[in-house]
């Protein structure tokens, strides 16, 4: 049998996301940047040299998680937290109801990877359209803003 003489990568799929120590299938995750900050230049008076330097301010992506109604007490856990947020009653607590979490990639059913969110709400809760000539899956769109994002293994 012939060596492997190279390391594989690992595959996009295999992924939990875990909010509050609760473990939650989802099906997609989009955002795992680990931030961004601006460039500013600098120009050096008197010659024609500009330098790059960093901006003050770090900013990171919104994370997205697209995950499967199905019924089970997931869909529950999304439902409660949005509700806690947004009440129809008025009197919302809004970026105020706030989670930790992780999302956990998997190979093999292993943990290979941790990225650690902080403090994140949910910016906006979205539905599949409803088709009755269709047959996919019903899905909930969840887009969560969180003041960081670290790869902690």
């Amino acid at each position: 049998m012939a060596e492997l003489t190279f390391q594989e990568s690992f595959r996009t799929h295999g992924f939990l996301v875990e909010i509050e120590g609760t473990q939650c299938p989802v099906t997609k995750v989009t955002g795992l940047s680990e931030g961004t900050t601006e460039t500013i230049e600098q120009p050096d008076g008197g010659s024609s040299t500009v330098h790059k330097i960093a901006g003050a301010v770090f900013k990171f992506e919104t994370l997205t998680l697209e995950r499967n109604v199905d019924g089970s007490r997931f869909d529950d856990l999304f439902k409660d937290w949005f509700s806690e947020m947004f009440q129809l009653n008025g009197n919302t607590r809004n970026s105020q109801v706030r989670r930790n979490g992780a999302i956990i990639k998997l190979e093999n059913g292993v943990e290979v990877l941790r990225f650690a969110f902080y403090g994140a709400w949910i910016k906006s809760s979205k539905f599949s359209d409803l088709e009755a000539g269709s047959s996919g899956l019903f899905k909930q769109t969840l887009e969560l803003e969180h003041d960081g994002l670290e790869r902690v293994s």
